[in-house]
């Protein structure tokens, strides 16, 4: 890559990497290391014409729950309004972000309102996320 004119390396983290989230301690776990990494790359190839972004996806319109083969009951009560991010939208802006050089990019509303309240009180973040998840994990 440092050969070419132009490069480009893009992570995939998660929200999970940036804050807790009950019952999916190991899934955070990777994908902390995943930024970590990445921030790390990032550090090493400044002064080169390879850039680095990492991605932080929220909740993406794709089938990549149901094909886990791990079923998740959603409450009755579960929020309707509640409404992921199109594959197609959350697509447009990691490519946006990739040409824009941008060293990280937060994909959602719910990933950067997640990652402002985590920054502002994370023992508040970490609460508000388990009261959203209690329902779905086992007793």
């Amino acid at each position: 890559m440092l050969k070419r004119p132009e490069a480009h390396i893009a992570n995939t983290s998660s929200m999970g990497g940036f804050l807790p989230v009950p019952g999916q301690t190991v899934y955070g776990a990777s994908k902390a290391t995943v930024k970590l990494l990445t921030e790390g790359i990032y550090a090493e190839l400044l002064n080169t014409n390879v850039k680095v972004t990492v991605i932080y996806p929220g909740a993406i319109g794709t089938n990549i729950a149901a094909n886990t083969g791990v079923s998740i009951a959603v409450p009755a009560d579960a929020e309707s309004s509640f409404k992921p991010l199109p594959a197609d939208k959350a697509a447009q802006i990691i490519v946006d972000a990739i040409e824009q050089d941008r060293y990280s990019v937060f994909v959602g509303s719910d990933a950067k309102f997640m990652d402002f309240i985590y920054r502002l009180n994370p023992k508040r973040a970490a609460r508000y996320i388990y009261k959203q998840m209690k329902s779905l994990l086992p007793n």
